[in-house]
């Protein structure tokens, strides 16, 4: 059985569970460098969410994920390590594009291949790579765009 999953606008009290899901993947990514303490997780998560940017994916009265979204750019998707794979970021995402009509654009590392796949499915086509010059974090990175399908017009 699938659990319910509530979507909603983060609010300022939940940048410490984003800052936790946010650097408990840097920890664990063996090929994400290790830039940030969770302290500094937690304040980036806090400034996304000021800027009104956050939306929250709820299961069972916790945070199992966020998506972080500046008008067509995604800047983050991340789920807590055990709620992947259940469809929650799917749900994220999907919310994401039903809110952008014009299109989706986002930057995923080259590395992550299951997050590049993740888009794939999802719609999203590859445009460009970068070499890590244009990242914080100094990794190969790959711009890619969602459009909307074409309605026809009858």
């Amino acid at each position: 059985m699938t659990a319910q999953v509530i979507l909603r606008a983060a609010a300022p009290l939940d940048a410490g569970r984003l800052g936790e899901i946010l650097y408990r993947f840097q920890q664990d990514t063996p090929w994400m460098p290790k830039l940030y303490a969770e302290v500094e997780a937690i304040s980036f998560c806090g400034t996304m969410i000021d800027r009104g940017w956050v939306t929250v994916a709820i299961v069972d009265g916790v945070i199992a994920g966020f998506l972080a979204r500046d008008h067509d750019e995604v800047c983050a998707l991340y789920l807590a390590a055990e709620c992947r794979g259940q469809g929650i970021g799917a749900r994220l995402l999907i919310a994401a594009q039903k809110a952008s009509p014009a299109g989706l654009r986002l930057a995923a590392f080259a590395a992550n291949h299951g997050a590049r796949q993740f888009y794939v499915r999802h719609g999203f086509c590859e445009l460009t790579t970068g070499d890590g010059s244009g990242n914080e974090e100094g990794l190969p990175d790959i711009k890619m765009q969602w459009q909307p399908p074409q309605r026809e017009v009858a």
